[in-house]
């Protein structure tokens, strides 16, 4: 799994110190081996005591707590190379599941996926978000997530945990949602604890961009290791991977592509600033501009709308996905500059009218930093629209791989 922590030296060749830590980081020293062997591999315990430098022994023992825990199971008899009489092969249990979430202006959405990151079950509930007190739509969330984790049992998966991802900077280790200026939402605490009660592994909140671009980081090409990703909903969100890292900032925040300022003469930006990018390139600025009428319309007629009239030549139409593909190039432009990134990743609308709005992209950065990005560096996400959702469980994963001592008794 991409993005996932593993040790490069075993515990027991450290320095002294408390033995609970000592086996908590060989629990995650094992674990992430498992997690990071070639799909389709089944480590036996000698080529995982091999790998590590940990004694058999020893890896027995941790073998034994994890498939206690439910996050391993045995799998067959596997040679893979080894002499003399086959071991028993080890994978992670497909029985065993962590559930994204997403909120976001108009809809609430929740998703299983198993531990390896194969989408079980989900679904996807449209519901105006904007300007909304944030209990009701955490009540509204709890009830989909309650729905799908019932699917997801009836398919014999168990949830452990979750993460939610919203569209708004988020207070980072806490369920504080700074400021989501599209939900009206700002220093706004949400109660996690109804959405997934009972699981052990609760609920963790996330950036809605970062949490997609994690999902890019783990599902797109390996060899894709720095990117900035850049999701195109109501507002314009960004999340920046370096060395195969989400790097966020010293608060949490890097990575607001979407309030890079294109236009400073432009329009107030619900942030508070002036010719933000969302203000020219989100979805509610394309529409205007497109002349569709999004009031009792769901996002999707709309967006059908516009792909109708673009499909059609309308002039109209066209001149407002261009001029959004115009201020994103300058956007882009500004932040490869800044932080010397070669690759951008479109998501969310952005990818959907990738066709109409790449041509004044790729002319906004040939004008504003010419040969920083390469076309064929400009790609639009593998992940699709549960960009969000994926990264969000993902993030459990890669949580539960660094501390898989948090599920055992």
């Amino acid at each position: 799994m991409a993005g996932s922590a593993a040790a490069t030296a075993p515990s027991e060749a450290g320095t002294p110190g408390n033995m609970g830590d000592v086996r908590r980081s060989n629990l995650a020293l094992v674990l992430g081996r498992v997690v990071q062997s070639p799909a389709g591999s089944h480590l036996t315990r000698a080529q995982i005591a091999a790998a590590t430098g940990l004694t058999k022994a020893s890896v027995s023992s941790i073998v034994l707590d994890l498939l206690e825990a439910g996050i391993l199971r045995e799998v067959g008899l596997s040679r893979q190379g080894e002499r003399g009489r086959p071991g028993v092969g080890l994978e992670l249990n497909p029985a065993r599941g962590v559930m994204g979430m997403e909120i976001n202006v108009d809809y609430i959405a929740a998703g299983v996926t198993d531990l390896s990151g194969r989408v079980v079950v989900q679904d996807i509930r449209e519901r105006d978000n904007r300007d909304s007190a944030s209990a009701p739509v955490m009540s509204a969330l709890a009830g989909l997530a309650s729905d799908v984790r019932r699917a997801a049992a009836a398919k014999g998966v168990e949830v452990l945990g979750g993460g939610l991802a919203v569209p708004g900077l988020v207070e980072a280790g806490t369920s504080t949602v700074t400021v989501a200026p599209n939900l009206g939402w700002r220093d706004t605490p949400l109660d996690l604890s109804g959405l997934l009660p009972g699981a052990p592994l609760g609920v963790s909140l996330f950036n809605e961009a970062n949490a997609a671009a994690l999902a890019e980081l783990a599902h797109g090409p390996h060899a894709r290791r720095n990117f900035l990703f850049v999701s195109g909903e109501v507002g314009v969100g960004g999340g920046l991977v370096i060395d195969s890292e989400l790097f966020t900032g010293p608060e949490g925040n890097a990575g607001e592509v979407g309030h890079i300022v294109v236009d400073p003469a432009g329009t107030r930006c619900s942030c508070g600033g002036t010719g933000c990018l969302e203000t020219e390139a989100g979805q509610d600025a394309i529409f205007a501009a497109a002349g569709i009428q999004v009031k009792g319309r769901s996002r999707s007629e709309s967006m059908s709308r516009l792909l109708a009239a673009l499909a059609a030549g309308d002039p109209d139409a066209l001149q407002a996905v261009q001029r959004a593909g115009r201020s994103l190039g300058i956007a882009v432009a500004s932040a490869s500059r800044m932080v010397n990134v070669r690759s951008v990743v479109l998501g969310g609308h952005f990818a959907v009218l990738d066709q109409w709005l790449r041509e004044p992209l790729l002319e906004g950065l040939a004008k504003y930093a010419p040969g920083a990005l390469p076309p064929e560096h400009v790609t639009t996400a593998v992940v699709g629209e549960s960009g969000a959702l994926l990264g969000a469980a993902g993030s459990v994963v890669r949580a539960l791989v660094e501390a898989p001592h948090r599920l055992q008794a």
